[in-house]
């Protein structure tokens, strides 16, 4: 029999806020956390606007010592943990350590350390590089900490997906706690490529919005949407098994009912022009949850803001849900955020849970101008106070990766 998981904790760090309640309240007034990018000089670059987690100290919750040792990636990662650890109020000298997992993802890791230590390098060898460099850039040592930090002893690993790895993540871990081989996991997903190696690697694929006007730069589903805006943050998850959560009187903000993960198997980077891999995996993870499309409220869309994405994503949903489609309210919290890459299906599997647990849709702020191949519920402007009784998260990922989470409010 499937056992049922719960979600018992949150944390994030997020271009909206330095918490899961401060970045929730931003989400709910629309605020945007798109901005001119403060990490590097932009002068000589493109790209100028960036989501940047902003005023956040990591030595309030790391070591100063080690915090010279992580690369940001990971010293995000573990603060979202700590977040996340504290609210879940989990003891871990009451539980079975090896019970305990971690599956935390980053789409590449430490780029910001890669920069200044290959310059280090280039200008006083490359033997004199970091001892710390080789455990600072690999994409699996956010994991490796979170562990650490808490000391959970059992799975612990790093799904690398692009921009599906935090989905991924989150529905791996589901997966290792409903069929048995763990009750507890903390998962999600980190990155901080807000550097000008990682923003001008995305440029040169044009990939990005070049724009100066934040208001218009991230603007998923609008038809002069032109490219993605860099974000970076975390997002990290307590799942519990479902009588473990109850036995101990931990409290329960939603439960995740399914988990869907396929391929497009079409192309480096472009979806499939029809959806279709999208398309089938919705399905998927609807038929692992044993719920209808017709009970689905709300899609928390990957909705990029460039040209293929949101018009495939839109054909995806269309496949999928047939006439529903057009009942379905379809939006893209990347409109505040811009896109958090191998963190961004954490993130919003938290804001998903959340429009789930309070009634509440997001909005797609800053939507302008309908699009014709975009032509779904996509929640302009303003979000929507109203019951959500099933709310799906998309992540599609280059590489052809795509990952649907299925959420539902958690019945006795």
């Amino acid at each position: 029999m499937k056992r049922r998981v719960v979600v018992t904790g949150m944390g994030a760090l997020t271009p909206v806020g330095n918490s899961v309640p401060e970045s929730w309240a931003a989400v709910r007034q629309g605020r945007c956390g798109i901005a001119p990018i403060t990490h590097y000089d932009t002068s000589r670059q493109k790209v100028k606007l960036a989501g940047e987690v902003k005023g956040w100290d990591p030595e309030t919750v790391i070591d100063k010592k080690e915090v010279r040792r992580m690369d940001r990636f990971a010293q995000l990662a573990l603060g979202a943990a700590v977040e996340a650890m504290a609210m879940s109020g989990l003891e871990m000298e009451r539980e079975d350590s090896s019970r305990c997992g971690v599956l935390v993802s980053s789409g590449v890791g430490g780029f910001g350390t890669m920069e200044s230590e290959h310059t280090k390098g280039e200008e006083k060898g490359f033997d004199r590089v970091s001892p710390f460099f080789i455990p600072m850039v690999i994409s699996n040592m956010a994991a490796g900490h979170i562990a650490i930090r808490f000391g959970f002893r059992g799975m612990c690993s790093c799904p690398v997906t692009a921009c599906a790895s935090g989905s991924n993540a989150i529905g791996d871990a589901f997966r290792q706690i409903r069929d048995g081989y763990a009750e507890v996991m903390l998962c999600g997903g980190a990155e901080a490529t807000v550097t000008p190696f990682a923003v001008g690697g995305f440029t040169s694929l044009k990939a990005l919005c070049t724009g100066e006007d934040p208001e218009r730069a991230s603007i998923p589903f609008d038809k002069e949407r032109s490219g993605f805006v860099m974000g970076e943050g975390a997002g990290i998850l307590v799942l519990e098994e479902y009588e473990h959560a109850r036995a101990r009187g931990a409290a329960i903000y939603g439960e995740i009912a399914g988990y869907g993960a396929n391929c497009d198997a079409y192309h480096i980077t472009a979806p499939a022009p029809d959806g279709s891999g999208a398309a089938a995996c919705m399905r998927a993870a609807l038929e692992d949850a044993g719920i209808a499309p017709e009970q689905v409220d709300y899609i928390n869309a990957h909705g990029t803001s460039t040209p293929l994405n949101d018009a495939c994503e839109t054909a995806a949903v269309k496949a999928a849900f047939g006439d529903h489609a057009r009942r379905l309210m379809i939006s893209s919290t990347k409109s505040m955020t811009g896109h958090l890459l191998g963190a961004s299906g954490a993130v919003e599997a938290i804001f998903t849970l959340l429009a789930v647990r309070d009634g509440f849709v997001p909005a797609t702020i800053h939507y302008r101008v309908p699009d014709e191949q975009c032509d779904l519920d996509v929640v302009p402007g303003t979000g929507r106070e109203v019951p959500v009784r099933c709310a799906l998260s998309n992540s599609l990922g280059f590489g052809g990766h795509n990952a649907t989470l299925v959420f539902r409010k958690t019945e006795e």
